[in-house]
């Protein structure tokens, strides 16, 4: 067993928790004052080396190598994004879509942007396909009757952004490749909180970002390519970053990078990779096993103590079947999320659901508010 988190200490590395309950890291990561120091670290970098867009590109293959790690990928594996937006974008434009494989299976569970950008590609020929959900979960055997000999992809979420469901990916990409077909996997609602391993997953492209669990800011994503599937693929949404030799400046020719880099854009967000840097430090340090228990111990206790009060767990009870997020069912979700506010409890909704998310920085004593809170506003809960 993982030995128990320092939480008090890491805390005060947090200064929100001096006022505040912050459990909403879903939505995005409580700010450190390492991540704090790092964007500090950029403005006196600027200040004080002008334009060092060598040093730059150096501090971007050391997120490009943290990053690697944290998946078990290659660095030249990993495409250097602003978001997972660009990076699926950048993916489907190096796919080609033919009678024999056009189908795009994706499903209901997915975070908009990735279903948006699949549907873009109909007009080069891809068949959108939505697995349905029965409940809180999506069965195996849905997937098994959605995936055909014409599938070219199966787009699936790690963990739903709507109520927290978590898929069996290893089941569902050994279905993928008996029928031939390759899988992406986003897993921005799990980095950070379980260990996530690409290699023994089996998917053929993997992305995320830093935003939430990873403690940095908005504008750094990735997209991991398999290392087989990399050449194969002429995407056509590029950017300078994406060619051989970034500093060729030559406009007559498109000399796309041999490695997963030759999916990314234009020029990388520079002070995000300072503050990504920050954030992957930090949960490296504390380790990924250690955090994935501590927060499975106080989800436990959060989704035990709502049942207990009578309140609507929309997450699966499972642990397999869910990640760190948990949904309570609300009647009127932005009134609970307001009222919840006024007591310094800081949450999140979608879909008429509360979302509530702990992380390595919280405690018992953050979930027994919660639930204090909930009480007093139980007609606001279904």
């Amino acid at each position: 067993m993982p030995t128990p988190l320092p939480v008090d200490t890491l805390r005060e590395r947090f200064p929100i928790f001096k006022s505040q309950v912050y459990i909403n890291s879903c939505s995005q990561g409580a700010l450190s004052v390492d991540v704090r120091r790092a964007y500090d670290d950029y403005l006196c970098d600027w200040d004080e080396r002008g334009a060092p867009w060598e040093y730059w590109v150096e501090m971007l293959e050391k997120v490009r190598t943290a990053i690697a790690e944290l998946i078990n990928a290659s660095p030249d594996e990993i495409a250097i994004t602003t978001s997972v937006s660009q990076a699926v974008s950048a993916l489907a434009s190096g796919l080609r879509f033919d009678r024999q494989r056009h189908k795009i299976v994706s499903t209901m569970y997915e975070f908009p942007t990735v279903g948006q950008v699949w549907h873009a590609q109909e007009s080069h020929g891809a068949k959108v396909i939505h697995v349905p959900a029965a409940g809180n979960v999506i069965p195996l055997d849905y997937f098994d009757k959605a995936i055909d000999d014409q599938t070219l992809v199966v787009s699936l979420s790690h963990v739903c952004f709507r109520n927290g469901s978590k898929v069996d990916v290893p089941a569902i990409v050994h279905m993928a490749h008996r029928r031939g077909a390759m899988v992406l996997l986003d897993s921005y609602q799990a980095l950070g909180t379980m260990p996530i391993d690409v290699q023994a997953l089996g998917v053929d492209f993997h992305t995320g970002g830093v935003l939430k669990y990873l403690l940095s800011s908005a504008g750094l994503a990735y997209l991991y390519v398999q290392r087989d599937h990399i050449k194969k693929l002429q995407p056509t949404a590029i950017g300078w970053f994406s060619q051989e030799n970034i500093f060729a400046m030559d406009p007559t020719a498109n000399r796309l990078s041999p490695t997963a880099r030759r999916f990314e854009s234009g020029t990388p967000p520079i002070p995000n990779i300072y503050a990504a840097l920050a954030g992957l430090k930090l949960v490296k340090q504390i380790g990924i096993e250690r955090i994935e228990t501590h927060i499975r111990d106080l989800t436990d206790a959060l989704i035990e103590g709502a049942m207990r009060a009578g309140f609507n767990v929309v997450t699966p009870l499972a642990p397999k079947n869910r990640g760190a997020l948990v949904t309570l069912k609300a009647k009127d979700v932005n009134q609970l999320v307001k009222q919840l506010a006024a007591h310094g409890i800081i949450t999140s909704s979608r879909d008429n659901n509360l979302r509530i998310s702990p992380h390595f920085y919280n405690t018992h004593a953050d979930i027994d508010a919660v639930l204090g809170a909930l009480k007093k506003h139980r007609d606001l809960l279904v």
